[in-house]
């Protein structure tokens, strides 16, 4: 037993210097995450104070903008593979062509989602209010929505450039000036909310569409503090001499690059597009169930983040050991970073579900829809550890490059598993709607299990720079 312990804790828990390790990577990132999330939080707050029809239109536009937001995130991930692998062998010259090919990227996929969100607006957000309304206002949800739509498409341009500096700095260690800038953006993004929202100290009082503004004018805050610190900084950031002289990318990289990224790209957009679904099959039981799994989603963000930023680390970590060819240490420290996601996954969950009747209780709602969202926190809770398993196996695949074993662990288990189960259970039972949402999280068991032997059989230990 004694030597069957050692061996566990050897393999999983980590001595102090990877602890200080994880800390130094995951720390910056996590409080960035923790007040966006939790700005993010109030934001909704200060919009569900205002009214169900107001909240479920705003929730409605911004689960069409995840998808966009995803879509820049797998855009950019293929390149960051590389980023990270090169900044560990020291080749600048590299960097320099992957945040390139980055700006190339987010202006087409920027390009793309502006003229689909102008030319089909109102149909989008149409989808998700097909259900009951449930004593509330489809019509006016609708209007809500598109009001918010068409403010928040201005903060898309900053939104796109603030990921392509910021990925590229994390990717290289520099994990700090992102974490100051995103921190001024929400506390802007906060202020503007109570001023704009309101109609405080003299601003007009503009409800939703102040929301949007706030968020924008945030978002351009942002963008201005990552770029101009990191031109000013170019002893700390080498790569960004001479970054604008051309946009040309060799063309070979280009092709690997785009081999790599496709289908971390297609991914994210075909996951995203799947979790939108999912909503929609869960919107067609009313109203009241797109604000209560508003609600859930707002708190389950802010208490999920501190495991997601774990990916996040993993990421980092583990690429830039594959970079510099130690593939042991990548191999142990991987081992331990998933293992101590697992365990703060468990640690948080059970708070959750303590304090989840709380939430609800800060939203001028209905007490259905306080009830509704209180199940749904504490059914999500009972999956945490699960989530955060599967997190951290995704970013260690994607960090040796396995893109296309990634498609198919993350967006294909999406696609086969979790939206048939929600789409039958919905339009051909009567099943309560919170035990739809458990058994599309049961699905999920299978991608645990495929995850583990792709972990187990190292499939992901690769150095794909010198490879190439």
């Amino acid at each position: 037993m004694q030597s069957l312990f050692a061996s566990f804790r050897k393999k999983y828990i980590g001595d102090r210097a990877f602890y200080h390790l994880v800390l130094a990577v995951a720390v910056p990132i996590l409080v960035q995450n923790a007040i966006t999330n939790f700005v993010s939080m109030l934001d909704n707050v200060m919009v569900g104070q205002v009214g169900t029809e107001q909240m479920s239109g705003v929730a409605i536009v911004n689960q069409l903008l995840f998808v966009y937001n995803l879509c820049i995130f797998g855009g950019l991930a293929g390149a960051g593979i590389f980023t990270a692998q090169y900044f560990g062998r020291g080749d600048q010259e590299g960097v320099r062509h992957t945040f390139r090919y980055k700006i190339i990227l987010g202006l087409l996929i920027t390009g793309v989602a502006l003229a689909l969100f102008i030319g089909a607006d109102d149909k989008l957000i149409s989808l998700f209010l097909q259900g009951e309304a449930d004593g509330g206002d489809v019509a006016a949800a609708l209007h809500w929505g598109r009001q918010y739509l068409r403010v928040m498409l201005l903060g898309l341009p900053p939104f796109m450039a603030v990921q392509v500096y910021a990925s590229t700095l994390r990717e290289c260690s520099e994990t700090v000036l992102p974490m100051k800038a995103g921190i001024t953006a929400v506390l802007i993004n906060l202020c503007f909310n109570y001023l704009l929202i309101y109609g405080r100290l003299g601003f007009p009082e503009m409800g939703v569409v102040g929301a949007a503004v706030a968020t924008v004018i945030a978002r351009y805050v942002e963008a201005a503090i990552v770029v101009i610190w990191t031109h000013r900084h170019r002893e700390r950031n080498p790569w960004v001499r001479g970054i604008y002289q051309t946009l040309r990318v060799p063309g070979h990289l280009v092709k690997e690059y785009t081999v790599k990224g496709s289908p971390l790209l297609f991914n994210e957009a075909l996951w995203s597009i799947g979790q939108s679904f999912l909503v929609q099959c869960y919107s067609v039981r009313g109203l009241n169930v797109i604000a209560a799994k508003n609600i859930s989603n707002t708190f389950g963000n802010l208490f999920m983040m501190a495991f997601f930023t774990m990916g996040s680390a993993v990421s980092i970590i583990v690429g830039q050991l594959l970079g510099a060819g130690k593939m042991e240490e990548a191999k142990d420290r991987d081992n331990k970073l998933i293992f101590t996601s697992m365990l703060i996954a468990l640690s948080i969950s059970v708070v959750y579900a303590s304090i989840a009747p709380l939430f609800p209780k800060l939203y001028n709602t209905s007490d259905a829809v306080r009830e509704l969202a209180t199940r749904f926190m504490r059914m999500e809770a009972l999956f945490m550890v699960q989530h955060a398993f599967l997190n951290a196996t995704y970013f260690t695949l994607r960090a040796g490059g396995r893109t296309v074993i990634t498609f198919i662990f993350d967006c294909g288990s999406t696609w086969v598993l979790s939206v048939p189960i929600a789409f039958l259970l919905t339009h051909f039972t009567q099943l309560d709607v919170v035990y739809v949402l458990m058994f599309v999280m049961m699905g999920d068991w299978v991608k645990c299990v495929l995850g583990y032997v792709l972990l187990r059989k190292n499939v992901w230990l690769r150095n794909i720079v010198e490879e190439h």
